[in-house]
């Protein structure tokens, strides 16, 4: 992993930012918009304080962002009680959000024009037309019907300029087919012509950079290693995950920047209105747009982690993800999710659209998807958004990317799931799982606390930490919520105390006990200068953030989130495929030959580190509220060949089952080629799963999936049994091991690049082994010839032996129990690369 430090955090720019707000919170306290100068009061004093905390020297900082807090609690309360009257604007008019539209679908037209797309921008020249001249149709004032019906026969001049265009033309790509309804047939997901020629590889989607040679491609920072072309597998994987909770997203595509996103009517999802959650249901007016709750709608005013609050969804971990990452935005002025909002400007920031249409990038499934949204969000009674929002009114990109998420998920009613699943949804960083066990030796408390701290203030990371179980009582004495994200804003190691500054997402209820805003024991007057931090201040108001010690966090907290960077390494591949229900025993417990597996060669010229994340693909919400499904990842250290028995030789990384759908292994290896076979794996397998292995590394590397040389049509089984005199035992017994059945197999070519495959099931109480010897050879000197070999130490119930590159010729198997008189039916499999014929001769 790169250890560059540039991520560190400039306090002059937090500095700027505070006094932006500053005077932004002043100028709407005199015009008396007093919600938006308590919005921006706080925004300044956090700013302040967040650069404090990051060295800053300007004088009374403190005190200052104190003022700030205590003028925006002072209008709260008059706000609320009615002692002061807010100047706010009124709700538009019809005849104003139509002009909002019209511009719209005029500027989105200039932008079409200009970027030499022609079709689309004569559609939306026309449909500007048909806007502006129903506006001037609709009012009696007349400046207003002049103006309407100049700018009308100024797009619709433009329109057939492009249409005369066009028609003059040779060059103009065609339309698609007419279907049997007159409709134009709808894009395949991956795109038309997706499978190129007769050489199994399909065109791309977002997530494997295209190249025309297989030189190492760049996808932003990162190398890929891999292949540049998805196989028709992968297609065909991605296709079938597409479908999530009964609805369709396909994977991100370049084409998907060119979404049309302005309409002359308000845009209405096809899918309908999300399903909303019981408490939900009894709360809601009904279903609004932001033109009916908004003075002034934007996407964004500022990204800030504290003006995000969540309500009544059971989505903490997605609202405390969303806290972090904007809080990332704003430390390290770095984009990470504010530009997976679209429309978007040519600055790359999204926009506000009064058609309502918006679309959302999300990492879903092994790869970006598109999620198409409309703007209605739900209502609550009492006047107030019942999904989460901006503390400033106006502000929607919280209450979007939600929307975004739950959609995927199937609605507002949805079972919760952890930050990183959440997290890498919104920034494709890579998942990591900390489980907190106190007085364990996989828990290595001081080396943890030491990796994050350093980490996250180079900006290498993003952070939650979740509560477990907790008995009601137990939770209200400490302040906290049972089964809880929250947002980690800080690490701090200062005077021998290990502080963490956390988040509650519902943006009040804070930490009761250590280093809480009532500790007048612990919050020496040092520490309190050291930290920037006046706990009378933060008395004065509850927005959910709270210092805790490190101690009381491992006792009261489960699991650390970490989701980092991928650019933290150099190269990267990634691979899309199916484990199929049927293939292989239910359980991993003797035989894994049938799990897919992977050779990955490493070529490190200095120590590298390399990471591995198996993603589960998941399509139901079900999945979510009980995931059956435990997955791993096992390393062996067996120069990248097959691995047949699960602990023989035992695995160099022995992965934790669990049931989310990421799993990573961390390798940190020395200087040097090595070759490892990877193998996914399952506690108990019922159902096909399809899933994403990713590897990230900061060496080269390549990653192959292990195919069998054997072929299906030359497979052969044989039912035999030991009986009686014929269950005559291991080599040890010789007066009755020569009893034992035998079956001979032969190999009619004279090639010495025969691959054998021979496996033997047995009763699982007996440990069964075989050997092979060698009758004739075709070809005398074969890389693979043997005068005799055997299956290795006996095993209960199942034992392999590969033979590669053998002669052609005829050979002898003998099963046998290690135990003579050990009687009972077995399965003797001989899988080959050509044709072999079997016969019993004993």
């Amino acid at each position: 992993m790169d250890d560059d430090t540039s991520g560190l955090v400039d306090p002059a720019i937090l500095e700027t930012d505070g006094k932006q707000f500053a005077y932004q919170a002043v100028e709407y306290d005199k015009t008396g918009n007093y919600p938006m100068a308590v919005f921006y009061y706080n925004e300044a004093a956090q700013a302040l304080l967040s650069a404090a905390l990051a060295g800053s020297q300007l004088p009374n900082i403190i005190n200052k962002a104190n003022e700030y807090i205590l003028r925006a609690e002072e209008l709260k309360k008059a706000i609320n009680s009615g002692a002061v009257v807010t100047q706010t604007s009124e709700h538009k008019s019809k005849e104003k959000l139509d002009m909002e539209r019209g511009n719209f679908l005029l500027h989105q037209a200039f932008d079409e024009d200009e970027a030499g797309n022609l079709n689309e921008a004569k559609e939306l020249y026309t449909e500007a037309v048909e806007v502006f001249l129903k506006i001037r149709d609709g009012t009696s004032d007349k400046g207003l019907q002049e103006k309407m019906t100049k700018v009308a026969s100024q797009a619709l001049d433009r329109a057939e300029d492009i249409k005369n265009k066009l028609s003059a033309s040779s060059g103009v790509k065609p339309l698609p087919p007419l279907n049997k309804a007159g409709e134009y047939n709808k894009p395949p997901p991956l795109g038309y012509g997706a499978f190129l020629d007769d050489d199994d590889k399909a065109s791309l989607p977002a997530g494997k950079p295209s190249t025309a040679n297989n030189a190492p491609k760049r996808s932003g920072h990162l190398i890929n290693l891999g292949p540049t072309v998805y196989s028709r597998e992968e297609i065909e994987v991605l296709r079938k995950t597409s479908f999530i909770n009964g609805r369709e997203y396909v994977p991100f595509m370049s084409v998907d920047m060119k979404e049309k996103f302005a309409y002359p009517v308000p845009y209405s999802d096809k899918c309908g209105k999300l399903a909303l959650s019981p408490k939900q249901r009894a709360d809601l007016q009904g279903w609004v747009r932001p033109e009916q709750f908004c003075d002034n709608p934007q996407i964004i005013y500022t990204v800030s982690c504290y003006s995000i609050k969540q309500t009544i969804v059971s989505d903490c971990s997605f609202v405390s993800s969303l806290a972090i990452s904007a809080q990332y935005e704003r430390r390290f002025k770095k984009k990470l999710i504010t530009s997976i909002i679209y429309p978007q400007n040519r600055n790359g920031d999204p926009v506000y659209n009064p058609c309502g249409k918006y679309m959302v990038k999300l990492n879903i499934n092994g790869v970006p998807r598109k999620v198409i949204i409309d703007d209605f969000f739900p209502m609550g009674r009492g006047g107030e958004l019942l999904c989460s929002f901006s503390n400033n009114k106006n502000e929607l990109w919280i209450s979007l990317l939600e929307k975004a998420y739950m959609k995927v998920m199937g609605g507002y009613d949805f079972p919760g799931s952890n930050s990183n699943i959440d997290l890498h949804a919104l920034t494709g960083w890579i998942p990591e799982r900390v489980a907190i066990k106190r007085n364990s030796e996989d828990f290595d408390r001081e080396k943890e606390f030491k990796r994050i701290h350093d980490r996250f203030h180079k900006g290498h990371c993003l952070i939650t930490i979740a509560t477990g179980e907790m008995h009601d009582s137990e939770a209200d004495r400490a302040g906290l919520v049972p089964t809880h994200a929250y947002a980690m804003l800080d690490i701090r190691d200062v005077k021998g105390k290990k502080l963490f500054m956390l988040k509650n997402p519902w943006s009040h209820l804070r930490w009761k006990g250590n280093f809480s805003e009532k500790d007048v024991m612990n919050w020496t007057p040092d520490l309190q200068k050291l930290l920037n931090y006046d706990p009378k201040s933060a008395q004065q108001y509850d927005n959910g953030v709270f210092w805790i010690d490190y101690d009381s966090l491992c006792r009261f907290f489960d699991v650390i989130y970490i989701n980092w960077n991928p650019e933290l390494f150099k190269y990267t591949t990634c691979t899309h495929s199916t484990w199929a229900a049927k293939e292989g025993p239910k359980r991993d417990s003797y035989n894994i030959s049938d799990n897919p597996q992977f050779r990955l060669e490493i070529r490190a010229n200095q120590p590298a580190a390399v990471w591995i994340l198996l993603t589960r693909h998941i399509t139901d919400k079900d999945d979510f509220a009980d995931n059956k499904e435990f997955i791993t990842l096992l390393v062996y250290k067996s120069e990248g060949k097959k691995v047949f028995y699960p602990y023989s030789p035992p695995p160099y990384k022995d992965g934790v089952r669990i049931n989310t759908p990421h799993y990573l292994c961390k390798m940190v290896e020395e200087k040097g080629t090595r070759q490892f076979t990877l193998v996914i794996s399952q506690y108990e397998k019922n159902n096909t799963i399809h899933y994403t292995l990713r590897v990230f590394s900061s060496c080269e590397f390549s990653l192959n999936k292990i195919v069998d040389p054997y072929k299906k049509q030359y497979e052969k089984r044989v039912n035999g049994q030991w009986k009686g005199r014929t269950a005559g035992g291991c080599g040890n017994y010789r007066d009755s091991h020569s009893n034992n059945p035998i079956y001979q197999f032969r190999l009619d070519n004279s090639h010495t690049d025969n691959y054998i495959l021979l496996e033997l099931l047995g009763p699982k109480q007996y440990s069964v082994g075989f050997e092979v010897t060698c009758v004739s050879e075709n070809v005398p000197g074969a890389p693979g010839q043997f005068k005799k070999t055997s299956s290795g130490d006996y095993r209960n119930g199942y034992c392999v032996l590969q033979m590669d590159r053998i002669s052609g010729g005829v050979y002898n198997v003998m099963p046998s129990t290690f135990l003579p008189g050990q009687e009972g039916p077995f399965f003797l499999d001989i899988s080959s690369a050509g044709p072999v014929t079997v016969a019993q001769i004993q």
